[in-house]
């Protein structure tokens, strides 16, 4: 008790006075460890191992060794004296320093206790010479370059020695040789000290720029950055853009240059840090986590992969508080999950991220659903069309203050590497800086050539868009092109996009306005409101698992086993996809001509790869390494109904007064009229016609079971075929 009350006075003090105990610790070690430099190292290992350390110690000593021979040798006792003399005072006062032969990194972590992170504007002065843990974002990392720690000098004159231990940035080099022998000669006037750079000590060195989080910054402030000085096998381990937690002592340092003038007795501060735990960084990377905990996940994975709806059930745990929006969650999801990216032979790549735009009235919950997709998605960025300009999107050309030389900052889009970029008030920003998004949603690359710095940046981020009407609610008198502010060219680079309108519906109000109550009464949306109460055959209400939202750690874990996997497109499959793709678009060819859409929703090239990407997405929401062709007819049914959102907003309410039921139907009872001399239809046909139309299987199922009891058609028992009772 009395050892382990004495070491936490010990760690308690080192955390009080980290820089100190610091080097307290080090001379210990050395003090445990042999001292190389009474000990001279073994000629065999010295020439295996070949450290130029030990090489020039093992020649200094064979030089002291020879010279003490030489003058045991000489006659004249003067002679000998003055030598011996200064070859001792040498000895004595060129000692190699501890440090030369230092082979380890000795780094002080925090106590479990007081491990908690701050934020950087929590740090008060009291804090320097502390051990501190903060936690932030990386916005710039500078080069990684040599650092002297250990500078190694020599005189030409008498081949005296000089080791000199820096501390800091800056130090002032050694000119006059302090031997004796040229001290008892005088100084000649010229330097006979020169730098001797194999023999001096370098280590890796890097700066880091750390930003606060926008958790973290209040309103109305801007956030705060701090130097983090990193050096040893710490650097390199982070990259702009990753979330991380950094400890280290907290130290002040003075201005240089101009500012030094200015600042007066005010010193500017760092961060030397001594651990970097990266926390967000991608799916893959989901760093150290509990035996205990990862089975408890792969249990609640396993059970969803094995539920009678996987993806519907997680597409309904993406934002439970907001009501409706089933396609467009859906949509959400398999943009969390991605396609596969290829890397063809040439050199080319083919994205595989899905870049999906939600254009809609005011007050239908687009922020919160971007908001949602940044927290949930590793290397989430929010950013706004207001306030960000192209330089702030892509990249900046910055001033290096360590070496003055210009280097490069990561925009939002770079920082969102590997990651969703969530941009509100798209339509709102200028069109020079929409601009800049272009190569980035296709080519999914950042192009620099400013400042003589010509450069390419990566920048694979899945783009989520949110923008409204031009007219601030969509204006149904005018077309779509007329409303949607946008050209062409940046919307044919969408996936998906959706136009989520406010209309007026009795039903619809009555249901979001309980939704709304519910979640405000109950501070979330839980089972009763998602639909996990259910009644069983006695009338009594059970809890329905399967349909309770899941948590965002499990939505998450799922994703991350579920891009894993890289599905291909099987030889059967592929036929298939190209017949839908076809008669895609000859209905757009053949289908009705309205001037002012058929721009905007035309389908092209880049939609066949949309359907692609999409369908692997499915493909990985089964765990699966094929595409079936039940995941191209969903991500064509997706497809459709994003393409109906806007053909359907600038149609009459007479044209859309046929319900779906009737609309259905006309589908069955057409492709039955095309088929002369037959009233039996093929049951797989007419379900992937329907699919490719926009329609869910549950609504075929309710036109089936109408028209069975009105005894117009019948389905068999096999579910294989359908079959006209009267003439249609």
């Amino acid at each position: 008790a009395k050892f382990s009350e004495e070491g936490s006075m010990l760690a308690d003090r080192a955390q009080a006075n980290a820089k100190r105990y610091h080097e307290i610790f080090a001379e210990a070690i050395d003090s445990v460890l042999e001292d190389p430099v009474l000990l001279p190292p073994n000629p065999e290992v010295l020439e295996r191992r070949g450290d130029v350390i030990d090489i020039l110690h093992r020649q200094r000593l064979e030089t002291e060794e020879r010279h003490r021979r030489e003058r045991e040798g000489r006659e004249g006792a003067e002679e000998g004296i003055q030598n011996g003399g200064m070859e001792a005072e040498n000895q004595v006062e060129s000692p190699f320093p501890k440090i030369l032969f230092r082979r380890y990194e000795l780094r002080l972590a925090p106590n479990a206790s007081d491990a908690m992170s701050i934020s950087l504007r929590h740090i008060r002065s009291s804090s320097i010479g502390k051990l501190v843990s903060v936690r932030g974002m990386i916005t710039r990392c500078s080069d990684v370059k040599p650092h002297c720690e250990v500078c190694a000098y020599s005189c030409d004159r008498c081949g005296f020695e000089i080791f000199q231990q820096t501390n800091g940035k800056h130090f002032t080099p050694i000119r006059i040789c302090p031997a004796p022998l040229c001290s008892n000669q005088g100084a000649s006037g010229e330097d006979t000290v020169h730098t001797q750079t194999r023999g001096s000590k370098f280590t890796k060195y890097q700066e880091v720029k750390l930003q606060e989080l926008p958790n973290q910054v209040p309103i109305g402030h801007i956030p705060r950055s701090m130097t983090v000085h990193v050096t040893g096998e710490l650097t390199r381990t982070t990259s702009p853009g990753d979330i991380v937690k950094i400890s280290g002592v907290f130290l002040p340092t003075k201005f240089e240059g101009y500012k030094a003038l200015k600042a007066g007795l005010t010193a500017d501060t760092y961060l030397r840090a001594f651990q970097i735990e990266v926390e967000k960084k991608s799916y893959d990377d989901r760093g150290d986590i509990s035996a205990e905990k990862e089975n408890e996940l792969t249990t609640k994975v396993e059970a969803i992969a094995f539920s009678k709806d996987p993806v519907g059930r997680l597409s309904r745990s993406i934002a439970p508080e907001i009501f409706g929006h089933d396609d467009v969650k859906r949509a959400l999801l398999l943009q969390l999950v991605g396609g596969c990216e290829k890397k063809l032979s040439d050199g080319m790549r083919i994205r595989g991220d899905i870049n999906i735009c939600l254009m809609g009235d005011p007050g239908v919950a687009k922020s919160q659903l971007l908001k949602y997709i940044s927290s949930v998605a590793p290397r989430g960025v929010y950013t706004t069309g207001k306030g960000s300009s192209g330089v702030g999107l892509t990249a900046a050309i910055t001033k290096d203050q360590t070496t003055g030389d210009m280097a490069l900052e990561g925009g939002a889009l770079v920082l969102a590497d590997k990651g969703v970029c969530c941009i509100d008030e798209f339509d709102k920003m200028d069109e020079s800086d929409r601009s800049a998004i272009h190569e980035v949603m296709e080519q999914q690359t950042v192009s620099i050539a400013k400042a003589g710095i010509t450069a390419t940046l990566n920048a694979r981020a899945a783009v989520l868009a949110a923008a409204n009407p031009l007219y601030g609610r969509y204006n149904r008198r005018k077309g779509l092109s007329e409303n949607i502010n946008l050209p062409n060219s940046l919307l044919s680079r969408f996936d998906l996009m959706f136009l989520i309108l406010d209309v007026a519906d009795t039903d619809n109000d009555i249901a979001l306005a309980r939704h709304v109550t519910f979640v405000h009464k109950h501070s979330g949306a839980t089972s009763e409101e998602s639909g996990a109460m259910k009644k069983n055959s006695q009338g009594e209400e059970v809890d329905d698992e399967e349909d309770r939202p899941v948590q965002p750690d499990v939505v998450r874990e799922y994703i991350s086993r579920a891009r894993q996997h890289q599905p291909s497109i099987p030889t059967e499959v592929a036929p298939y996809v190209v017949e839908a793709y076809v008669s895609l678009r000859q209905q757009d060819t053949n289908g009705p001509k309205d001037n002012n859409n058929s721009d905007q929703t035309v389908m092209t090239a880049r939609q066949l790869l949309s359907i692609l990407r999409l369908a692997q997405a499915l493909a990985r929401l089964r765990f699966s390494d094929f595409v079936a062709t039940e995941d191209v007819d969903e991500a064509i049914r997706l497809t459709h109904m994003s393409k109906a959102s806007l053909l359907d907003s600038n149609t009459g309410t007479n044209q859309n007064a046929e319900d779906i039921t009737s609309r259905i139907f006309g589908i069955i009872r057409d492709y039955n009229n095309s088929i002369r001399g037959s009233t039996e239809v093929e049951y797989k046909a007419i379900e992937a016609m329907v699919l490719r139309k926009g329609f869910n299987i549950e609504q075929l199922n309710t036109c089936l079971e109408e028209y069975e009891s009105l005894n117009i058609l019948q389905v068999n028992e096999g579910r294989t075929a359908i079959e006209f009772l009267m003439d249609n």
